[in-house]
């Protein structure tokens, strides 16, 4: 997904009540899912050591990933080392050198301070959108009437829109604060997008040769990102339009 407009109009969509129904059924039709919003915009690489332009610059960098298969295949297909490390202890480790990197948004690291644990260097490769899944017990929905349900269902839209907007808002002011401590914003070239792009492709064969149904999941995924490509650039060129 290539921007917040796009990666709204994705979960927003036909794929969320995708991702439901799965749910349900992996669950015995037990937990719902209500919606997807946002949890701290985008994620992109920071570190300690220099600036990252290309997959060659985080060659052997140990870097700090949460404790998951998905994040650490990313970082193993651009040369780094993946260290799983709890949040609580991300600060000492960035300080210590346990890690030379983490992969987090902006408001993430400015309010955990980790520019004071030497953390100077973000790329905003945006590799991954931070997406906030929102749960309920299926057998507490089915149980409301109609009108309870219409309720609860306009309440976890708001709540939807609520998280889309917050990260945009709040990052503005973080990268400023970033730049304030001293540290440098790289935004890489097309080329160098290019390069990030195919560096992890094997993520993607990996995801839909290890995840049940992945291959499913990812076909339509990818064609409602694309669905939501068209959408969206047809709104943009009526907006712009003379």
């Amino acid at each position: 997904m290539n921007d917040d407009r796009v990666a709204e109009e994705v979960l927003s969509g036909p794929f969320t009540a995708e991702l439901r129904d799965l749910a349900l059924a992996d669950s015995g039709d037990t937990i719902r899912l209500m919606t997807i919003g946002n949890t701290g915009g985008w994620r992109n690489f920071a570190n300690t050591e220099h600036t990252i332009k290309t997959p060659a610059d985080m060659a052997g960098m140990k870097l700090r990933t949460v404790p998951a298969e998905l994040p650490q295949e990313l970082v193993r297909s651009l040369g780094a080392a993946p260290t799983p490390i709890a949040w609580p202890e991300l600060f000492t480790s960035l300080q210590t050198g346990v890690v030379q990197g983490t992969a987090n948004g902006i408001t993430d690291i400015m309010n955990m301070k980790f520019t004071d644990a030497g953390l100077k260097f973000i790329t905003l490769d945006r590799h991954s959108y931070m997406a906030a899944f929102w749960w309920m017990s299926n057998e507490r929905f089915e149980g409301l009437s109609d009108a309870q349900k219409t309720i609860v269902a306009d309440a976890f839209y708001g709540l939807q829109q609520a998280t889309f907007a917050s990260p945009k808002r709040k990052e503005i002011a973080a990268y400023e604060g970033f730049l304030k401590a001293g540290g440098e914003i790289y935004v890489p070239n097309e080329a160098e997008k290019a390069e990030f792009k195919t560096a992890v492709e094997p993520v993607f064969d990996w995801f839909k040769s290890s995840v049940p149904g992945g291959e499913d999941i990812f076909a339509s995924f990818t064609a409602a990102v694309e669905e939501a490509e068209a959408t969206v650039n047809e709104q943009r060129a009526v907006e712009i339009a003379n």
